[in-house]
């Protein structure tokens, strides 16, 4: 009876969390796209029928079509590679949970815990979903953390910005941590096992977990900490062509996400210089990072409004900001929450 209730309330408490983050995300939209139109859209937006003509909406679909697919390939290929086959449609379905997670959680974290919980359910043991999807990062991460120092020091939009003479400084910083962190938890496992022992021995001391829980933690933590070592060797060794296909899917999703910008811009008529859009839209992503706030709600859109600023009309600066975050954020979150509660009732239905 006691586990019973204490799975309801757990249920309760992480639905109550997902309504919070999720209001939080709306309310940290509006206040950023509000600052772009007082700040740099000159309180001004209009309407342009030319993003619903047929052969825009044709092109939106299938750069859709490419980034869905492509971030879905990526982490099958990396699961291959580490010797695991999930179905693909069930692959499919956890693109868009991902999404949904991922954007009302701050720094994204809420994404990575869904897709391991979701793999796990589909037969893969912990400790390699865990290290399908911190591979998959860390792919993504090398993408965006190579290029964006070329951007910064290439890009003319980025000269005299205040918000790149920010990240420039930051830069080298947060490289190291970010990347510090994956190369201590792939290589030199046993150097975290030491604190997380100690920062379990406190919850337990301070009564946040039970004695009994305690003693599973520290066991479960121990053993799926030594799998994620050893599964990241195992990728490295797995099937070269595996290998090789999760690393170009991965450029392919990287550049298909960085493209709705330039695809919106030219549905508009203006002449656009590709590679600097691409650019603007890798060093917004790299920002994107390290947001605190769910999705990075806000500062994405008031990042993007500062770099194409002087190269959007003032009308058209908000308007294409939420066309950019509908295609690549909203959509994907609103079928995520959709799959996520049929993935929810079916699993009650079998457990029933």
């Amino acid at each position: 009876m006691t586990d019973s209730t204490d799975i309801q309330y757990s249920r309760r408490a992480s639905s109550r969390r997902l309504v919070v983050f999720s209001l939080l995300f709306l309310a940290l939209t509006f206040a950023g796209l509000y600052t772009v139109y007082g700040q740099f859209a000159g309180r001004s937006i209009t309407f342009d029928d030319r993003l619903i003509a047929p052969g825009t909406l044709l092109s939106v679909a299938a750069l859709l079509l490419v980034y869905f697919v492509s971030d879905g390939l990526r982490l099958y290929f990396t699961l291959r590679a580490l010797g695991h086959r999930v179905p693909f449609p069930a692959m499919c379905r956890l693109v868009f949970i991902n999404l949904f997670f991922s954007n009302i959680t701050p720094m994204a974290t809420g994404g990575g815990f869904a897709q391991i919980w979701y793999l796990h359910h589909h037969g893969v043991p912990v400790g390699r979903a865990t290290a399908a999807t911190t591979i998959r990062t860390i792919l993504a991460v090398l993408f965006i953390f190579s290029l964006t120092p070329v951007f910064l020091l290439t890009l003319k939009p980025l000269d005299g910005n205040s918000i790149a003479g920010d990240i420039g400084t930051a830069l080298a910083v947060l490289i190291v941590l970010y990347l510090g962190f994956f190369l201590v938890l792939l290589f030199r496992t046993h150097w975290l096992i030491g604190p997380l022992t100690r920062l379990l021995e406190t919850a337990c001391r301070l009564h946040l977990i039970s004695e009994r829980r305690h003693r599973r933690w520290q066991f479960k933590a121990r053993r799926e900490m030594l799998r994620l070592s050893r599964s990241f060797g195992d990728y490295l060794r797995g099937a070269p062509r595996y290998v090789w296909l999760s690393v170009l899917f991965t450029a392919v999703f990287l550049l298909s996400l960085f493209s709705f910008p330039a695809l919106l811009m030219h549905s508009l008529d203006y002449s656009v210089d590709y590679v600097m859009s691409v650019g603007l839209l890798v060093v917004t992503t790299f920002v994107m990072y390290f947001s605190p706030t769910p999705g990075a709600s806000g500062i994405s859109e008031g990042v993007f409004g500062s770099f194409f600023r002087d190269i959007l009309s003032a009308n058209h600066l908000i308007l294409v900001i939420v066309c950019w975050r509908l295609l690549t954020i909203y959509l994907g979150m609103i079928i995520g929450l959709v799959v996520l509660q049929r993935e929810l009732v079916a699993n009650r239905r079998k457990a029933g």
